[in-house]
């Protein structure tokens, strides 16, 4: 009986070792593995091999069904929106200031008119146009890194504008991604349906977001000890793919639901551990995805189609050069800045092939638009890096052209609007009222729309009537009352609100105002409730005074439970920056600790006595690591070892803590001298499974008397422990700092790894 290979498995086959020989090739170029990919793609299509003869074409292989490769295609879109929203965190889109979002903005509108005009000329359909506009406003994240790093620009002021560009664009690529489904279906631009496919994205992403801040960095703290690697990814994966069925259940793509999962637990302390344990599934899929991307390309529509190819490209250069420099330029950069990122962006790239896959599958858009945007795709990558380059040049040479008064007017405006931006007091208050409106009627809507759809439904199949009706109402006001409570009352008595109230220039109805928009915006939720559940004037009325007095009773106990829940969103939104903070000041410590060499003078106090009476260690925390004695040196000497008139003691510890022993011992005639050679070093090992360590107290492992080495520090998990003592067992996963002579560290390193 012969065995067949499932398709399945063969053409998965056929992709990896197609992407990988052309991975090691366009590595062996320096070029950008993307473009690797789409060759790869190319190759095993099975349109080259229909230029060949058959006796030759039969013996080279192919796709055998492209329906699989989809699915695999769709998958590495998943991965690839998830890794994304990992790296992207709503809070970082926060911090990219005003110059990102203006050029952003700025350069996407005009690449959408500039490409809907370009394909409008060309006697294109309009959806293809849109289509067109939409991926030509994209930028190539991928591209632009490699670039960066290849000719070594990262760190000038212009990359953190493009970076920051290209955060705000991956946002916008991600709306796009929602509203283009949303207007192939409602047939028109600007429908009633495209307003309220808009609103529901924006309350469904609202709603996610802070579900999911609430809810998953609370359960990674109970569950953190239980998961390795392992666990994490499966818990990752899961978590990514679940949102995915929710998003598409919701009427959203499977992309938008990986990108919103990843930017959740990105603000989690486990976000790089996720980042990097998840990192080769999203390479795998992210490769089969660029590959399909390949296969797509039809060398004949090329050929047929090589006039709008080079028309397309030539926009995408001049379009992206001008209108991206001209957003730089507007948000308060000088004129050298804003060309050199206008320069950057002008490329496309991952979400362009993305956003002309979601028309192609949904047949919105013609088959020749998307080998005609990989062309372009392909020869604006191969440019990029000298379009960055010769950036300077392009600023120089219009430099030179530009009226005097133009020039000064451009250089002052460069330096003087940067001050345009400044919130002022009623600023601050407006976008903080704004802040809470949104985020607690959102989830008071949420709250009202799960009571009417399915909460009031169950409980009338066990109580009919009036008698249900109240009751759902009852339990629904319960579960919003913290969050109503919240709505009314949270921030307004901030120091900038009462700046304003107690400034006698400033209108204080403004303030009124906020106050009476968020009882508005209560009134109008809970009147939903209510109004779905009863008809009779008399049953509302009740229902409303029963609620205010309610309200007013329990008001103090509302305000403690509304205090609880945003703690504990702040709490778990600001969970990961905190815990980088002191993690950076835990490793700063470690990172610190050099050694000097200090000269005990003969009439020293301290001559003769032991290191074990001195105390060095336990009164300053620093180490006693050598004592040289003429022409001898003791290294890791023993708490018996005496000091001795002339001797020299070298001395390891952090700054702070050498500043605290100098400031003591210069009283005792034990005067610093310069720092020679050293023949002790730091060095770091990791405790691993196999390690002889591994389990054992640091007093019973005789790292000191066996191989006269010390132990000054260990890094486990997100703490830094300084000068462990005996008592300390090591664990998988510990980081272990030693000092001790280099022969010496080397033979200990057998040990550990043993």
């Amino acid at each position: 009986m012969s065995l067949e290979v499932s398709p399945l498995i063969a053409d998965l086959a056929l992709i990896l070792i197609a992407a990988a020989v052309m991975t090691l090739v366009f590595k062996r170029f320096k070029q950008p593995l993307v473009l690797g990919y789409i060759v790869a793609g190319l190759l095993i299509s099975g349109y080259l091999i229909a230029y060949l003869p058959e006796s030759i074409g039969q013996y080279i292989p192919r796709i055998s069904e492209t329906e699989t490769v989809s699915i695999w295609a769709d998958i590495g879109v998943i991965f690839l929106l998830f890794g994304l929203g990992l790296e992207f965190s709503f809070k970082k889109l926060m911090r990219v200031g005003g110059t990102a979002s203006v050029t952003a903005i700025t350069e996407v509108v005009s690449m959408l008119i500039v490409g809907f005009i370009a394909g409008y000329l060309m006697g294109w359909p309009y959806m293809d146009c849109l289509f067109l506009g939409s991926m030509l406003a994209m930028s190539s994240t991928t591209i632009i890194i490699k670039a960066f790093g290849d000719l070594k620009l990262r760190g000038q002021k212009f990359t953190n504008v493009v970076f920051g560009v290209l955060i705000v664009e991956d946002l916008i690529a991600i709306l796009l991604m929602v509203l283009l489904p949303a207007i192939i279906l409602a047939q028109a631009s600007l429908g009633v349906e495209l307003v309220e496919s808009i609103g529901k994205m924006l309350f469904f992403l609202i709603l996610w977001f802070i579900t999911g801040i609430f809810i998953l960095p609370t359960i990674f703290k109970h569950i953190r000890k239980y998961m390795n690697e392992e666990t994490l990814l499966i818990v990752a994966v899961g978590l990514c793919l679940g949102m995915v069925v929710v998003s598409i259940k919701t009427g959203f793509s499977s992309a938008l639901g990986a990108f919103i999962m990843g930017s959740i637990l990105a603000e989690t302390i486990d976000s790089e551990k996720i980042e990097h344990v998840t990192k080769p599934i999203k390479d795998l899929f992210g490769a089969v995805f660029f590959v399909s991307v390949g296969m797509m390309l039809n060398p004949q529509i090329l050929i047929d189609y090589a006039g709008p190819i080079v028309i397309v490209t030539l926009a995408t250069f001049v379009g992206k050069a001008i209108f991206s420099s001209f957003g730089v330029l507007i948000s308060g950069q000088n004129l050298k800045v804003s060309m050199q990122s206008g320069f950057s962006l002008a490329q496309i790239g991952e979400f362009s092939f993305i956003i002309a896959g979601v028309g192609l599958s949904m047949g919105a858009i013609s088959d020749f638009l998307y080998p005609v945007i990989i062309a372009v795709s392909v020869i604006t990558t191969f440019t990029s890096p000298y379009m960055i380059k010769y950036s300077d040049r392009a600023y120089y040479a219009f430099d030179k052209i530009l009226p005097p008064k133009l020039r000064d007017y451009l250089d002052n405006y460069g330096s003087g609007s940067k001050t345009i931006n400044k919130e002022n007091t009623w600023k601050k208050v407006l976008k903080t009222n704004a802040l809470v409106i949104i985020i607690y009627g959102v989830t008071l809507v949420a709250i009202a729309l799960l009571s009417v759809f399915y909460l009031s439904p169950f409980v009338k199949s066990y109580i009919d009537g009036w008698h249900g009706s109240i009751l759902s109402v009852a339990i629904t006001v319960l579960v919003m009352a913290p969050f109503l409570s919240a709505l009314l009352m949270s921030r307004k008595k901030t120091k900038q609100f009462e700046t304003l109230q107690n400034d006698p220039t400033f209108k204080t109805s403004y303030l009124i105002s906020l106050t009476v928009v968020r009882f508005i915006v209560a009134a109008l939720i809970i009147s939903y409730v209510i109004f779905m559940e009863f008809t009779s004037a008399i049953g509302i009325i009740a229902i409303i005074v029963l609620f205010i007095l309610s309200f007013v009773v329990m008001s103090k106990k509302l305000q403690t439970q509304y205090t609880r829940f945003e703690e504990r969103f702040m709490n778990n939104l600001n969970e990961r920056s905190v815990s980088k903070l002191k993690k950076e000041a835990e490793v700063t410590a470690l990172e610190d600790i050099h050694m000097d060499t200090f000269d005990v003078d003969a009439e020293s106090p301290i001559i003769g006595k032991t290191l074990a009476e001195l105390g060095f260690r336990e009164k300053y925390g620093v180490n006693i690591v050598s004592i040289i004695r003429g022409g001898q040196r003791f290294n890791i000497p023993g708490g018996a070892e005496h000091i001795y008139p002339l001797d020299k003691i070298v001395v390891l510890g952090t700054d702070e803590q050498m500043n605290v022993f100098r400031k003591e011992i210069e009283n005792q005639s034990l005067a610093p001298e310069k720092k020679e050679e050293e023949e002790v070093i730091l060095q770091q090992f990791v405790i691993e499974e196999n390690s002889s360590l591994l389990n054992k107290p640091l007093r019973g492992c005789n790292i000191r008397d066996k191989s006269k080495c010390l132990v000054v520090g260990v890094e486990r998990d997100d703490e830094t422990i300084m000068n462990p003592d005996g008592a300390f067992v090591f664990r998988e996963g510990d980081v272990i700092s030693i000092v001790g002579e280099k022969e010496r560290i080397r033979e200990l390193c057998c040990v550990i790894l043993d």
